[in-house]
């Protein structure tokens, strides 16, 4: 069994084990973190050998801390981290690399036609019909996109969002709402089998699929960061957001939102963000939480772009895919028959 794990802002560790009666059995242990001193690796080791397969993550990283020296120093690595590289070794986890990844290009679309290709998509790949993608998306109208847990009511000013044109759908997964503006936004999604993320919390697994992403914004001098949960940041202020969804076909569907030049205001005119949910993030107007990629970079959307799929390409290799002819009918059939169902967006109302 062979896990990897590369921590987010940080290095990679790999676990390496047999399984032996149920244990883990000539355990290694190694990576391109730093640690002192050199016996804080034999100790790391020796607290994962014998440990039965079904040890969760918690119980993995307390053996690891309570066997590390005193003076010991982790740099790049921490025992979380261990945990999460032994779980995806005991999961039989796939890296990205191990992948052949498709890119489609962003294609202008329809709110609801992105959220429909979102599940059709992510289900070809769970069948087995589709290898493993990540779309760019390119909006074609402005839009509130909520999460499929959230209340519509509570969210959206719906007679404002009517005033300025702004359309609202409801997305099928969690988190927060998006304010969308067409050349204004940045989306992509990742449609991958759900062994890249096998032996993950949900918490670890979206700063994983999202550090090439943290790579590329790095690359044009932007220190972006992530914040638990599913926030991308800068010390100027947040930059995006994550949602994920997993699906029982076996896929999960990752996709993230960034403000290239956001209209705050605007924004703040059509959704709800109420006080309790600004007081966690220590700021007192919502209009400084959202700081825009252009006034960052100085950069078009279209270089930024462009640097990501570069950066993806060239960590884990990347070739041109398109959207089926029948990927496309069932995602027209999914516009009609849910995604611009009144049902659907008042699900919660």
């Amino acid at each position: 069994m062979k896990g990897e794990y590369k921590v987010p802002g940080g290095k990679l560790i790999v676990v390496e084990a047999e399984e032996k009666d149920g244990h883990l059995v000539d355990v290694t242990v190694s990576g391109d973190f730093f640690l002192e001193p050199d016996e804080a690796l034999e100790a790391m080791t020796a607290a994962i050998e014998g440990l039965p397969v079904d040890a969760d993550a918690g119980e993995i990283a307390r053996r690891v801390r309570d066997a590390l020296p005193d003076d010991v120093v982790m740099l790049g690595v921490h025992p979380e981290a261990v945990a999460t590289a032994v779980r995806r070794a005991i999961a039989h986890a796939r890296s990205f690399a191990e992948y052949d990844w498709e890119y489609l290009a962003p294609e202008p679309m329809t709110a609801a036609e992105h959220m429909a290709f979102d599940q059709v998509l992510t289900e070809e790949v769970g069948a087995g019909r589709r290898k493993p993608t990540l779309r760019l998306w390119d909006w074609s109208e402005k839009a509130v996109i909520i999460g499929s847990f959230q209340s519509l009511r509570n969210e959206v000013d719906s007679e404002e969002a009517a005033a300025r044109g702004v359309g609202v759908y409801r997305r099928v997964s969690g988190g927060g709402a998006m304010f969308i503006e067409p050349g204004n936004t940045i989306t992509y999604s990742i449609y991958a089998p759900v062994e890249l993320v096998s032996g993950m919390s949900f918490a670890d697994s979206y700063a994983f699929l999202d550090d090439w992403v943290l790579q590329a914004l790095h690359s044009i001098g932007i220190a972006a960061e992530y914040k638990p949960l599913n926030d991308i940041a800068s010390p100027q202020g947040k930059i995006g957001g994550a949602a994920q969804k997993r699906l029982g076909t076996g896929a999960v569907l990752h996709h993230v939102t960034m403000a290239y030049d956001i209209d705050a205001n605007a924004m703040m005119q059509v959704l709800r963000i109420g006080r309790e949910k600004l007081s966690d993030k220590g700021v007192q107007s919502a209009v400084k939480r959202v700081d825009p990629i252009k006034s960052q970079s100085g950069m078009t959307r279209t270089e930024v772009m462009d640097t990501m799929v570069a950066t993806f390409r060239e960590l884990y290799g990347l070739t041109p895919g398109a959207i089926t002819d029948e990927e496309r009918a069932r995602a027209t059939e999914l516009v009609t028959e849910k995604f611009l169902t009144e049902e659907w967006l008042r699900r919660v109302p």
